[in-house]
């Protein structure tokens, strides 16, 4: 049997301009190369252009090093902040964690069904191993990484030596109750996703579901974005709500945001690894399949 050709992915955003679309389906098509999906997003507010296309090549035997190399012209051109990528590749990604683990068993769970596909390189924790005897790593190197006041830049040298040394590209904070210092924010700029339990940009800080209860809310949320050294306040990803009553206490609708978290989180993250999430200043633009 004829096997299917490979399928790459490229994102691109740059100034608008005319000619960007023409430009690259031109390039495809001299290529050999046959566009699969396209989305595409002005935005007339920045004044920038976003697009993400699905291709696969119909002729000839063109890699996708190769393409990247004959594509960089047009990228010159356009100034175009871009990528390209084989569709099949699994991203590496690195987990952190703390005492709640509801969101790490979810991706763990859709990681072991392959319903997100990646390259889970570890698991740190301010927690030790202990904490998760009912869970099952499977093998995922774990790292207890305990944190005071006065250990956090040693602490947080050690996440980013882990983050660099298993080749992770992306961190996901899967409740990891940790604010992250500026100077590894930075490092971490448009690679880290955090889970945030609320509707961001309300009941920022510590225990939102403490703050909306005493507000009388009457929609609760989860908040998935990416993490800047601002904090609650970086480009969002993905949110989702549930509905309420006053008869719900606090540790109501902390049991209830658990799974408005898990299932937030693990969209944001598979999307990012699809090359979905691209940064807009301080927004994304999010082309949801």
């Amino acid at each position: 049997m004829t096997q299917p050709a490979p399928q790459f992915i490229l994102t691109l955003s740059c100034p608008n301009r005319p000619g960007i679309v023409a430009a690259v389906s031109t390039f495809l098509f001299e290529k050999g190369c046959n566009i699969l999906e396209a989305q595409q997003f002005d935005d007339t507010e920045s004044g920038r252009f976003f697009m993400r296309v699905v291709l696969n090549v119909v002729e000839g035997n063109v890699s996708v090093d190769a393409l990247r190399e004959a594509f960089a012209d047009i990228a010159e051109t356009f100034k175009l902040n871009w990528t390209l990528r084989d569709k099949a590749e699994k991203r590496r990604v690195l987990l952190l964690v703390s005492k709640f683990d509801h969101c790490l068993a979810d991706l763990l769970y859709r990681w072991r069904i392959g319903e997100i596909p990646m390259e889970i390189t570890g698991i740190i924790s301010n927690h030790p191993i202990e904490t998760y005897t009912h869970l099952d790593f499977d093998g995922i190197p774990f790292h207890h990484l305990p944190v005071t006041k006065d250990s956090k830049m040693e602490q947080e040298a050690q996440v980013w030596r882990i983050f660099q040394s298993t080749g992770s590209e992306v961190a996901v904070l899967a409740r990891y109750m940790q604010v992250l210092s500026d100077g590894l924010s930075a490092k971490l700029s448009g690679k880290c996703i955090n889970i945030h339990h609320s509707f961001l940009p309300g009941f920022k800080g510590a225990k939102p579901y403490h703050q909306a209860h005493v507000r009388g809310v009457k929609l609760i949320g989860a908040t998935a974005h990416y993490v800047t050294s601002d904090l609650d306040e970086g480009p969002i990803i993905e949110q989702d709500v549930e509905r309420i009553s006053h008869q719900d206490s606090p540790d109501d609708l902390v049991r209830k945001g658990r799974d408005i978290e898990r299932r937030v989180l693990a969209r944001a993250l598979a999307w990012h690894l699809q090359d979905r999430a691209i940064m807009n200043g301080k927004k994304t633009v999010v082309f949801r399949d």
